[in-house]
């Protein structure tokens, strides 16, 4: 063992470690930056343009206005820009600057009919895509997924069957049925367009729901309402004003009608609030103006829906605990995005309290703000700004503090002549112990009964033979639970390959709220590769200090890290740690 002094050997582990923003995770972050996997860094690049634009003073305001571009259209043009600089195909790029402007406050459309201006056309055009139509958008992969298709369907359905609309086409008089005596009148504004807009989206919404259930997925109400609204605003009159009854005359639109019905099929609540601010906003004016962009945007693929689902975490109400792969996670961007543009938002302050949010409700803190420490610093790859800037500063202590004491803890006991396995796992087992409190106190707030939840195994191979099932445990992971709700234990043996099959089949129903309660803990650690300080901080620790080869601590650190090291990676990782860190030990002897 070298005789390093224990402040020197911590600088040199924390510094090994976060020499490359790639070695503490091993999610494939690269790839991200070039649009591989999902869209997270596109859309944190637009957030850091738009927020820096809008902070400068450009309006994002779409006006009713006699000319042929606006300041609007020049905030998309550089949204839309550096998506696609970070591999973002053009209709994408499209719908997540028109999306992101949305949510700083531009309008989803204005005017009638000369000088009409929608945003998501707008931002098709800019992007230079063509427009598909809603059949043709797919939703977020949700393990499967569908596409509008079955709203548009039973939509269209619905027409030809006489049961979309109050009026027969067939009866309306020549000369009236088109054009301004239809449109801005009695018998469009009043009758045919909000009626068509209520009994469409309901059809479209309850269409998309049956749909997801048809196809193994748990029915995401947010995408029903989107795609049932998006569908019905393709066929009416989508920006129309409607009668009073609706609301305040030119307030109210088609499309407010079509999202509010919408949501309220799909089950969303009434109101969503931002994270950060709690500014509310009506679920049916939101789901509305989504619809119209969406319709209009062109055709995203699946990943780009993936990517409007993370977005749409802004929203309180939509917000995960868990801690996904790094490609997902771009929500607290927005999050921050939104709150940078409030009046009087000082940086540092918003900073603040999204990390106190973040750290009270996450499952494991640690990796919540490791996560988003390491994927704000590898979009600054794409592009930097304000909002990466308040995410490094709201993540940096916590990170820092993290790193410091897993050093610390490598330090004092392989100094003492423990193991470096065992340091290892003894880290891994802390991770554990802290993932299964906080969700026991979790499953307590939600059920208002004392709850404890244990993990009593979780191994590779629960049904595979093959070599990388019987190494890794994350692509077939045997895990086993323990639930005590009110005092009464449960054994969830099984959790994934057995127990989630016969739940799914209706074979258990007994035990369904349960599995739900208890899922939380199983989906935080099947992801545990997305922080892997557990092995890298304590191999650079045995290497700094002459225990073991770079190579030989990253071999024993990766082994020893039943949670950490669930997908391949962390080795290589651990070993280009180690041997800085080494370096680092040689140059301060």
């Amino acid at each position: 063992m070298l005789k390093l002094e224990r402040d020197r050997a911590i600088v040199a582990a924390v510094a090994a470690a976060t020499t490359n923003i790639d070695w503490l995770t091993n999610d494939r972050i690269e790839a991200l930056t070039g649009g591989h996997g999902m869209l997270n860094l596109s859309v944190i690049a637009i957030a850091d343009v738009l927020a820096a634009e809008i902070l400068r003073g450009t309006q994002v305001e779409v006006k009713f206005a006699n000319e042929r571009r606006q300041p609007v259209d020049d905030l998309l043009a550089k949204a839309i820009g550096v998506a696609k600089s970070a591999g973002t195909d053009g209709a994408n790029a499209a719908l997540l600057s028109a999306v992101m402007l949305y949510l700083a406050g531009a309008q989803a459309q204005v005017g009638i009919p000369a000088g009409n201006r929608k945003l998501g056309a707008t931002a098709r055009m800019i992007a230079g895509v063509d427009r598909c139509g809603v059949a043709a958008i797919p939703t977020g992969k949700m393990n499967n997924k569908i596409s509008g298709f079955p709203a548009v369907l039973a939509i269209n359905q619905a027409m030809m069957a006489g049961a979309l609309s109050p009026i027969d086409g067939r009866k309306v008089p020549p000369g009236i049925a088109a054009g301004p005596i239809f449109g801005h009148s009695t018998l469009g504004e009043d009758i045919v367009f909000p009626t068509m807009a209520e009994r469409g989206a309901r059809i479209g919404a309850q269409a998309m729901l049956d749909a997801f259930a048809g196809a193994g997925i748990l029915p995401h109400a947010f995408s029903a309402a989107l795609f049932g609204a998006a569908a019905i605003l393709e066929i009416i009159h989508p920006d129309a004003d409607v009668a009073e009854q609706y609301g305040p005359y030119g307030k109210v639109t088609s499309a407010f009608v079509a999202g509010s019905t919408a949501a309220t099929t799909a089950g969303l609540p009434p109101e969503l609030h931002f994270r950060l601010t709690g500014i509310a906003v009506p679920t049916g004016r939101l789901i509305g103006d989504l619809g119209l962009i969406l319709k209009d945007i062109g055709g995203p693929s699946v990943i780009g829906m993936m990517a409007l689902n993370e977005i749409i975490q802004v929203f309180e109400e939509f917000h995960r605990l868990t801690d996904p792969p790094l490609g997902h996670l771009c929500a607290d961007a927005v999050a921050m995005f939104h709150a940078l543009l409030q009046p009087g938002a000082q940086p540092h302050e918003v900073a603040e309290r999204l990390a106190g949010q973040r750290i009270e409700k996450s499952i494991d803190p640690d990796t919540t703000m490791l996560s988003m420490n390491t994927v704000a610093r590898k979009a600054t790859n794409v592009q930097r700004g304000p909002v990466t800037d308040a995410l490094i500063l709201a993540s940096e202590p916590r990170r820092a503090d993290a790193l410091y004491r897993r050093a610390v803890r490598a330090y004092d006991d392989l100094t003492a002549g423990r193991p470096l396995a065992d340091v290892v796992r003894a880290l891994d087992e802390e991770r554990q112990a802290t993932v299964e409190q906080r969700v026991g106190a979790h499953i307590a707030r939600l059920t208002g009964k004392p709850a404890q939840i244990r993990l009593t195994r979780i191994a590779p191979a629960a049904r595979r033979e093959s070599k990388m099932a019987r190494k890794w445990f994350v692509f077939d992971a045997a895990i086993d639970i323990e639930l005590t709700l009110d005092g009464v234990t449960t054994s969830l043996e099984g959790f994934v390959h057995e127990l989630a099959p016969k739940v799914a089949r209706g074979e258990a129903p007994e035990l369904a709220q349960l599995m739900s309660l208890a899922a939380p803990l199983a989906g935080e650690l099947v992801v545990a590769a997305n922080n892997i300080a557990n092995v890298t901080v304590p191999a650079a620790m045995a290497a700094a200090l002459g225990l073991h080869d770079p190579a030989q601590a990253a071999e024993i650190a990766e082994g020893a890290a039943y949670l950490s090291a669930g997908i391949p990676g962390s080795k290589a990782r651990a070993e280009k740690v180690a041997l800085v860190a080494q370096r680092i030990a040689s140059a301060a002897g």
